[in-house]
């Protein structure tokens, strides 16, 4: 247990995470979240099953998750991540970006793909948070970024 009372966890499931932070489809990006250290770093996941609507208008002929919708699911992940480490005061809380550095994107992302999003939490101060994070569909690293995002109140 941390001292906000959340505790290590294994697995959250779609239904929780629609408790924990605002993000409705279909713009809601990551199926389940596991490994959750309060505090300390979440990964989340997001089956690819080319239905998914941004697939129908990038690139077509040959369909590819948009770079900005990996850097996303990052942040949805960091999201729930700062919601489950605060507690149950900041469910539904809105978290802004402030910004995204050193994004590089490695190999296409495409329907199939099982994409696991890793956080890292560098630091908090109040709330502003800032995170390391890395997509990876299998052995693969196919995006990196660091990113700052600000709890905001209604």
């Amino acid at each position: 247990m941390t001292s906000s009372g959340t505790r290590e966890i294994n697995e959250v499931g779609l239904e929780r995470i629609k408790e924990m932070i605002p993000h409705r489809e279909p713009f809601l990006l990551i199926d389940r979240i596991t490994d959750i250290v309060p505090g300390v770093s979440a990964v989340g996941v997001k089956q690819l099953t080319g239905q998914e609507d941004y697939f129908r208008g990038h690139f077509p002929s040959r369909k590819l998750m948009p770079g900005v919708l990996i850097i996303e699911t990052m942040a949805q992940t960091a999201a729930a991540l700062v919601v489950h480490t605060l507690g149950p005061t900041a469910e539904g809380k809105l978290v802004y970006f402030m910004s995204v550095e050193q994004a590089r994107f490695r190999k296409p992302v495409v329907p199939g793909d099982l994409l696991r999003v890793k956080v890292v939490c560098q630091h908090n101060r109040g709330r502003v948070w800032k995170f390391d994070g890395e997509a990876v569909v299998g052995d693969n690293r196919v995006a990196e970024a660091t990113f700052t995002a600000m709890v905001v109140d209604d």
